[in-house]
């Protein structure tokens, strides 16, 4: 097995702000104060000779699209790292955390922080071969708006839009209700033709790719999308098949058989497994998400603050990272993972250091001195989260808490817990999906769909009401590290970690890049001479 590993390299640039998590180039998960990211790297055997143009590759992936193909319905993480290739907005992140110009060619940002400007670049195809206009442009954010349909925003940042208007045929305005300066973060979202209809059926977007066809419960196919825009940046390979593989252990397996080419986040004792194999070329970085055991705050014993400290100081999260992954990743103490620099919080992980003693007490003053019984559910295509709610079940023994673990299926766990809300806790990782901070902190406000764990906290709500609002870089920050204080001080969740993310990569290919949001970037990966 070849490897290679990065340098530390989880910073953020200063406009932006680094969602469920993608794998960010970091050799041992740290984090620098930085505004920064980036992506330099040192290797070690690193597959080396000219790119061939063309080719195809298979990719293992943990689930089939259980949401959507349509990008401005989509929530699973698994979801848009496929749809990341298919699809572009008027912006695009790159693997160092910057937002550059796409289907836009240029842009500007009102002083007072209201009016965002789009010059649109000429000539954009559509996979259906249709050209994209500013109605097409127009049409895609007000979608995402609610503004051309029942009201009801798609994506929720963009309930803040008030109107788009197109003053002449390639230049688009944006107009929000409230000053808004991480907003250029969100439109990442996706440019789709106005024609199309009926988007989960014919998925037809502007990345470097075009889909092809989807097997359920078997693959995703995509092809190399010929006249893609940016002539300099297009696609190597000519098709890449995304594989189903529900079954964690047969990942291997089906690696050294030569049935997949690649696999993402790989367990360590996966990991261990490729050691001997000289075929691949393991990746090594960390994941940018936030792994917790989330806690449903409105159902007993978790509307009980004193309970969910109890869990909290009950935990050995260095034990967790020992037992899943020799020790690699990093522990977090809120919803805010390191790559996102100036607002990360590292003294929060420190907050609730193992005391099984205070734990006991705590029980005890909730009215749980003999502890409880507690179901974890688990999402069962997702080893690493399994394994660490197998190590919380033990610990937890300690304070008298029965804890067992229910294995679910992924579309199960996406209906039942995340939409319906029908679960006591779940070990899940939970990403940024844009480049913002916010797009972590947010989905804890008491009136966002996106809050499944039922939390509700008034201060918590203002804070958020006043980052919206504010224009000041500083206050923003101050904000920011407040609202993840108060998740951190109401335990919210129990926190564990930013998961290590290993990548295994047949050692024909080479070109993999680690991004600051759950993607996989085909176009980089090319076959090597």
């Amino acid at each position: 097995m070849k490897k290679r590993r990065s340098v530390l390299a989880l910073l953020l640039v200063a406009a932006l702000t680094v969602v469920l998590g993608g794998c960010q180039d970091g050799k041992d998960g740290k984090a620098d104060s930085s505004d920064t990211t980036s992506s330099q790297v040192s290797t070690e055997s690193t597959p080396t000779g000219e790119p061939v143009m063309g080719g195809s590759i298979t990719v293992g992936i943990p689930q089939d699209i259980e949401d959507s193909l349509d990008p401005h319905k989509s929530v699973a993480a698994g979801t848009k790292e496929i749809l990341f290739n298919i699809y572009e907005g008027l912006v695009k992140p790159d693997e160092e955390g910057n937002l550059n110009d796409a289907v836009a060619e240029s842009h500007s940002i009102s002083e007072n922080g209201k009016v965002y400007t789009f010059k649109l670049r000429n000539g954009v195809k559509f996979h259906d071969g249709t050209t994209v206009t500013a109605e097409d442009v127009k049409y895609s954010i007000e979608r995402c708006a609610g503004i051309n349909g029942d009201g009801t925003p798609l994506v929720e940042a963009f309930s803040n839009v008030d109107k788009v208007e197109i003053p002449d045929e390639s230049t688009i305005d944006i107009y929000l209700k409230e000053a808004d300066t991480e907003f250029l973060a969100y439109l990442t979202v996706a440019i789709v033709p106005e024609h199309v209809e009926d988007l989960e059926a014919d998925p037809v977007g502007t990345g470097p790719f075009h889909y092809v066809s989807r097997s359920p419960q078997e693959n995703i196919v995509l092809e190399k999308f010929s006249d893609y825009w940016d002539t300099e940046n297009q696609a190597y390979l000519d098709k890449v098949t995304f594989r189903i593989v529900k079954d964690s252990n047969a990942v291997v397996t089906n690696l050294k058989s030569g049935t997949l080419d690649m696999y993402a986040r790989l367990s360590s004792t996966q990991t261990a497994q490729l050691a001997e194999d000289s075929d691949f070329t393991i990746y090594d970085g960390g994941m940018n998400l936030v792994q917790a055991l989330y806690l449903n705050n409105a159902v007993e014993p978790f509307n009980n603050v004193k309970v969910r400290q109890a869990l909290c100081y009950a935990a050995n999260r260095q034990e967790v990272l020992d037992m899943i992954a020799d020790g690699k990743g990093t522990i977090i103490g809120s919803s805010m993972f390191p790559a996102f620099g100036k607002y990360y919080v590292p003294e929060l992980s420190e907050r609730y250091n193992q005391d099984i003693e205070k734990a006991k007490e705590l029980l005890k003053e909730a009215g749980y001195p003999d502890g409880f019984e507690l179901t974890i559910t688990v999402p069962n295509n997702y080893q690493q989260h399994i394994d660490t709610a197998q190590v919380l079940v033990e610990q937890l023994k300690a304070i008298g808490v029965t804890a067992k673990i229910q294995q679910v299926e992924w579309d199960s766990w996406l209906s039942d817990v995340y939409a319906d809300r029908k679960f006591q806790s779940t070990v899940v990782g939970v990403d940024a999906a844009y480049l913002t901070g916010r797009a972590l902190l947010e989905r804890f406000t008491s009136t966002s769909s996106k809050n499944f764990i039922n939390y509700s906290n008034e201060e918590y709500d203002k804070l958020y009401q006043q980052v919206k609002t504010s224009t000041d870089e500083e206050e923003q920050v101050e904000l920011y590290k407040k609202m993840e204080t108060l998740l951190c001080d109401d335990a919210a969740n129990l926190y564990i970690e930013d998961m290590a993310c290993e990548v295994a990569l047949r050692s024909d290919f080479a070109g993999y890049q680690f991004y600051p949001l759950y993607v996989q970037n085909m176009a980089k990966i090319y076959k090597v001479k």
